[in-house]
């Protein structure tokens, strides 16, 4: 419903986004490489397929064999499929909602606890998707459930900063974030419900945005406060004559 553009959110605490620029790069990077280096074999083997970890006892015991090309450890799927994606729309949707919001995150943690925070909300959404799709073989890749994770961190850190979005892709508004972020989370919430909601991992969105969630109440920087209110502009100083 609505593509974030920029927002009107300084840096408070860092100097600069380092770690959100980093994972931008690699998934970027990754992505090229995927294009010039990596059959489609290989890459579903870095994917997460829910029907292996099972298998392999990461998440209980597997009801029949699995036979597949996945990497030789099943857990390093769960940290390699958020930096596969399928193609350009599918990076360039989740990296622009990582470019928007992710550094004011990472503002709110510093960088090494966002690094921690943004692979554990990919890790939780794909072993929500697993457990909701136990015997699917179907590799999960992208960076969505990591993604989702930030927003819902950031709905709760600053949802009454404003937004500015293209709306329907097209129309551009300025919103609060608590309405461009809180549509999309609605719109989760919604395609799970559906019997049939087509090819996206809809449950792996919602387990990273409980992660988020919980993640940002326990790793914020001390001083940091939920929900927070802009702060009022300075007011203007009359000139002396």
């Amino acid at each position: 419903m609505f593509v974030p553009i920029y927002d009107l959110n300084p840096l408070k605490r860092i100097r600069f986004q380092y770690v959100t620029v980093a994972l931008i790069l690699a998934n970027v990077m990754v992505f090229a490489f995927e294009q010039v280096g990596l059959d489609s074999g290989t890459i579903a083997s870095l994917g997460v397929v829910p029907a292996e970890l099972f298998q392999a006892h990461v998440l209980g015991a597997g009801a029949a064999p699995v036979s597949s090309d996945a990497l030789p450890i099943p857990e390093l799927t769960l940290f390699t499929y958020m930096f596969l994606h399928s193609d350009p729309f599918h990076l360039l949707g989740n990296m622009i909602f990582l470019w928007v919001f992710g550094d004011n995150v990472e503002d709110a943690m510093g960088h090494l606890r966002f690094i921690v925070f943004y692979l554990s909300c990919g890790v939780a959404g794909a072993l929500t998707h697993a457990w909701m799709s136990p015997e699917s073989t179907a590799p999960l890749i992208g960076a969505s459930g990591a993604v989702a994770g930030v927003i819902a961190a950031y709905i709760m850190l600053h949802p009454y900063i404003r937004v500015w979005v293209l709306a329907f892709k097209i129309i551009p508004l300025r919103i609060s974030a608590a309405l461009a972020l809180g549509a999309w989370i609605l719109t989760q919430l919604v395609m799970v419900a559906l019997p049939h909601a087509g090819p996206v991992a809809w449950w792996a969105h919602i387990g990273g945005l409980v992660a988020g969630a919980l993640l940002i109440c326990v790793l914020r920087s001390p001083g940091v406060t939920l929900f927070q209110r802009p702060s009022p502009p300075a007011p203007a100083v009359a000139p002396e004559a």
